[in-house]
């Protein structure tokens, strides 16, 4: 992220969009069960919100700095943070009862990495477990801040196929304005 998009990632007043607008909106009636996966926390503003409601939390994050930031921020709680590539992750095969990602899908810098992703939660995750995803709409606005960064937005209506080609079923996806949001089921 650049300087300015990590330092916004970071805000309090991020902190309470996603308490108060994404986070619900996203996992609106989702069971995520007691052993859940986050991708891509970033800073880990995410990770608070999540921590509070959750048994046991692993988040993998591929930046190496957010990673160990997390590791000193996050020790001593129920949070395991893996600094690793969601591409190819260091887990078992059906380890998660529930997956999440939160607004860094876009941040995947091809379509192939994306599906990729996509297909490696699958893989990591129980037989019946959800996955939620949720990320922003495209926007110029948005290219414009994401300037030196990579900006590579999830076109909500492919989501559903590439969802179902990357394992998923009883795909759901939702969208407005603003962002759109996925559950799947493995």
């Amino acid at each position: 992220m650049n300087a300015e998009h990590l330092e916004r990632c970071s805000s309090e007043e991020w902190r309470e969009a996603l308490r108060d607008i994404i986070m619900p909106y996203a996992l609106a009636d989702a069971r995520l069960g007691d052993d859940v996966l986050e991708v891509g926390p970033g800073p880990g503003l995410t990770t608070d919100l999540l921590r509070q409601e959750l048994a046991r939390l692993t988040v993998v994050e591929l930046d190496e700095d957010l990673a160990a930031a997390l590791t000193a921020r996050l020790t001593g709680t129920t949070v395991e943070v893996v600094c690793a590539d969601a591409t190819a992750m260091p887990f078992a095969d059906g380890r998660f009862s529930g997956a999440v990602s939160f607004t860094m899908l876009h941040h995947v810098p091809t379509r192939e990495l994306q599906d990729r992703l996509l297909a490696d939660v699958a893989r990591v995750l129980r037989p019946g477990g959800v996955f939620v995803a949720s990320d922003s709409m495209a926007s110029d606005e948005l290219a414009e801040f994401h300037h030196h960064d990579v900006y590579n937005p999830v076109d909500p209506t492919t989501l559903d196929t590439r969802l179902a080609a990357a394992g998923f079923s009883a795909v759901e996806v939702r969208s407005n304005q603003y962002g759109w949001a996925a559950h799947a089921l493995r």
